[in-house]
C-alpha cells in the first residue's frame, strides 16, 4: 500500500517538477527550447533509480499524448483541405452564376459583385467595388433602384424591378432586377438578368 502511495506521489512529484521546468520560472515561450527542458526533466528522472520507472511512465504517456496530437494535426488538415475545396466551389458558382449578383450598401454603392454581373457593367471587377450603381443605370431607372432598395430595407422578404442598364454600350439593356437585405443587415443583395435572356427562355 504504501508502495503504491509513494509511486502516486512520485508521479505528481515529476509532474510538478516537469511543469515548473516548462512552464515556471525560467520563462521559456520558444517550442524548441520547451521540447529540449522536457526531455532534460525526463533524462535527469530516468538517471536516478528511484525514479526511472516513473520516468518511463511519464515518457509513455507524453509518447500517447504526442500521438494524440499528431491524430489531431492529420484530422485538422483534412478538414482545412475540405473547407478549402468547398470554399473554392461556392466561389465558382457565384463567380460563374448565369445570373449577376451584387451586394450594395443603403446608398447603392457596390461593396461586392460576380463575375457575370462585372460584364454586365462593362468594367473588370475591381474597377467597379466602390462605385455607386446608380451611374450604370438609364435616368428614370435610378428611382425604380431606390425604391426597390427601399422595400428591401424595410423588411420584404423580395422586392423586383425592372431596370435599363447603360454600362458601356449606347442601348440600354433591359434588366429584371430583385433584391433581398443581407442577413448582416447592412446590405442589400441583387440578382440581375436581362430581359432579353428570359424573354428567349
Amino acid at each position: 500500500m504504501s508502495t503504491d502511495l509513494n509511486c502516486i506521489f512520485t508521479q505528481a512529484e515529476l509532474r510538478a517538477r516537469a511543469v515548473k521546468r516548462l512552464t515556471g520560472t525560467n520563462g521559456l515561450h520558444d517550442a524548441r527550447l520547451k521540447a529540449s527542458a522536457a526531455f532534460q526533466v525526463l533524462h535527469d528522472l530516468a538517471s536516478s533509480p528511484s525514479t526511472a520507472s516513473a520516468a518511463m511512465a511519464l515518457l509513455h504517456e507524453l509518447q500517447v499524448h504526442q500521438v494524440e496530437v499528431d491524430l489531431q494535426d492529420e484530422e485538422l488538415r483534412r478538414s482545412r483541405a475540405e473547407l478549402e475545396s468547398t470554399l473554392l466551389r461556392q466561389v465558382q458558382l457565384y463567380d460563374f452564376a448565369p445570373f449577376g449578383y451584387l451586394t450594395v450598401d443603403k446608398g447603392a454603392v457596390l461593396r461586392e459583385l460576380n463575375l457575370t454581373a462585372a460584364r454586365m457593367l462593362g468594367y473588370e471587377r475591381d474597377q467597379l467595388l466602390g462605385r455607386n450603381l446608380d451611374v450604370f443605370l438609364a435616368p428614370q431607372s435610378v428611382r425604380a433602384l431606390e425604391a426597390m432598395l427601399t422595400r428591401a430595407y424595410q423588411g420584404a422578404s423580395t422586392a423586383a424591378s425592372e431596370l435599363q442598364l447603360v454600362a458601356r454600350r449606347d442601348t440600354p439593356r433591359g434588366m429584371h432586377a430583385v433584391a433581398s437585405r443581407d442577413p448582416d443587415g447592412q446590405h442589400i443583395l441583387i440578382a440581375l438578368v436581362e430581359l432579353a435572356a428570359l424573354t428567349r427562355s
